[in-house]
């Protein structure tokens, strides 16, 4: 180095030496080789296979992690990457420096994995190779999706029951299931004359829709559980579970007397009602005031009753007269009134009665005044010549005989058109839950329960709010007489396109992501007594 002039002075040269296999002159290394001879004569990679396997279920293609996980993973993620590199046999022996995807046809059911890895060899010299693993994807299924795709294997069952003569209330769960999916877990629906089962493939899926359940209608429900097998070794119990839930038995159009007490705590609200609507409360209506109430499902098991009327035991009555009441001239109405009914003093005859020298014309305070006129066909309940057997109602018929209060009729809805009318102008359908009969049922009673079901959604907007409703595209067309009747439809504007009817309507089941520890699960099925 020059001190003055600060010049520095170039590194002094590296011999070479001849490498002693090819004589190729190479710089000095602890092999005296150069990297040609030394990968003909080391080979790092010899101990590590390159063919591999992995295992996917064609049901969730979920990939299989040994001994017994199934992993949702992307395509050429981290998560699928580490369970490749996990697959190596012999990767231990060497450093892995780097690991990256080798792009494959996406259905060609190959993955390549492009590894680089070091190792010491030779007198402490490190080699360093990259060379390409291919796995070979082969499809098995899961145990989950086995069990789905059996139909018969469930761990957990959601058993719905309403102790009540028609179903609507079935009806309209149905189509709030189906409009939020919050059937999409289970793995069968099965019908029964008295309710439905839902089935689980375990339960944690079972109590999410137990969850919906008690958000959407009134009702409780009872847990049981069956022991299947017991491991003492590890102190593992394999359950089946059990949710019975059980509906208020009242229904939409049903004809009710409240308990006393229970009246009064509405806001003294009248003991005889109407119930004009079920959603997470029972919504009432007293026919003389339009007064209204809701109940929910805790209070109605404090004190229990059933329907003294349903609409099944409805009457055909013919309007003869209509009168509008003041609001003036409503005494004891302190509640709440309803904004859309009209009352009125009503006079009516039974219709099979009209053209009698001798029939009886009925005097009754009705809500639907709003919608009735002379000529009109309602539905009534015949209260003075029916034979009613329920406790609260004898007690509330002995204080008001002797007040002289006590209505010959009540009546209920309106009857608008014939009902093969009504159904051949229908341009629009709903979607159906895919069920397993369990039973024989009568099926020309279910198909009543559900046309009337239908005809209440027509004829109530806020019942509409909670269902979707399709475009029937094999509809047929509607002659003019037909659209030009004046009975409720539901508009275009209200109806959604995209129903197909050849599609499955339940979808599919698919497993969770991670298997959980079967310490679940119910009791072979049976129903609430």
């Amino acid at each position: 180095m020059d001190p003055i002039g600060g010049n520095v002075a170039p590194a002094p040269a590296v011999g070479k030496i001849l490498c002693f296999s090819c004589g190729t002159p190479i710089e000095p290394n602890a092999t005296n080789m150069c990297i040609a001879c030394l990968r003909s004569k080391v080979d790092i990679t010899e101990d590590i296979a390159k063919q591999n396997t992995l295992n996917m279920c064609k049901s969730c293609h979920r990939y299989a992690v040994p001994p017994g996980q199934w992993v949702t993973c992307a395509p050429e993620s981290k998560e699928l990457l580490s369970i490749c590199l996990k697959r190596v046999k012999g990767l231990a022996q060497v450093r892995l420096v780097d690991a990256n995807f080798v792009w494959t046809e996406p259905h060609s059911r190959r993955i390549k994995v492009k590894l680089t890895v070091q190792k010491e060899v030779i007198q402490g010299a490190v080699l360093q190779q990259t060379f390409v693993i291919e796995y070979v994807v082969h499809t098995q299924m899961c145990d989950n999706c086995h069990r789905a795709e059996a139909k018969d294997f469930w761990r957990s069952v959601v058993q719905l029951r309403q102790k009540a003569e028609h179903k609507k209330t079935f009806y309209y769960l149905e189509q709030l299931i189906l409009k939020h999916k919050a059937h999409l877990r289970t793995v069968n629906i099965k019908q029964l004359p008295a309710g439905v089962d839902f089935f689980f493939a375990n339960r944690s899926d079972a109590r999410k829709f137990l969850d919906f359940l008690l958000s959407v209608v009134p009702c409780r429900y009872q847990t049981s559980e069956q022991l299947l097998s017991h491991d003492p070794n590890n102190n593992v119990y394999n359950y089946k579970y059990t949710f019975s839930v059980e509906i208020v038995p009242i229904c939409k159009d049903d004809i009710v007397c409240l308990p006393r007490e229970t009246a009064r705590s509405l806001g003294n609200f009248s003991e005889l009602a109407i119930c004009t609507r079920v959603t997470s409360v029972v919504q009432f209506i007293d026919p003389k005031t339009a007064q209204v109430a809701e109940m929910s499902g805790n209070l109605y098991w404090r004190e229990p009753f059933r329907s003294i009327c349903t609409q099944k035991h409805l009457s055909e009555f013919t309007v003869m007269d209509v009168d509008t009441v003041n609001e003036m001239d409503m005494r004891g109405s302190t509640g709440r009134l309803s904004e859309k009914h009209v009352v009125a003093d009503v006079w009516v005859v039974k219709s099979s009665d009209l053209g009698k020298s001798d029939n009886q014309q009925y005097h009754t305070r009705s809500h639907l005044g709003h919608l009735l006129n002379p000529g009109d066909t309602v539905l009534g309940f015949d209260l003075g010549n029916a034979n009613v057997n329920e406790e609260h109602f004898e007690d509330f018929e002995k204080r008001q005989s002797k007040k002289g209060r006590m209505p010959d009729v009540i009546l209920v809805k309106k009857v608008y058109a014939d009902k093969s009318t009504r159904k051949r102008a229908r341009q629009w359908r709903l979607r159906r839950l895919a069920k397993e009969n369990g039973s024989v049922t009568d099926g020309s009673t279910a198909g009543g329960d559900y046309e009337d079901f239908l005809e209440d959604l027509e004829e109530d907007v806020n019942i509409r709010q909670g269902v979707n409703i399709y475009k029937d595209p094999n509809a047929m067309p509607v002659d003019q007489d037909d659209q030009d009747e004046a009975y409720p439809k539901i508009t275009l504007q209200e109806m959604l396109e995209g129903l197909n009817l050849q599609e499955e309507e339940m979808a599919p089941v698919g497993p969770s992501d991670a298997d959980e520890p079967e310490e679940e699960m119910a009791t072979e099925g049976s129903g609430i007594a």
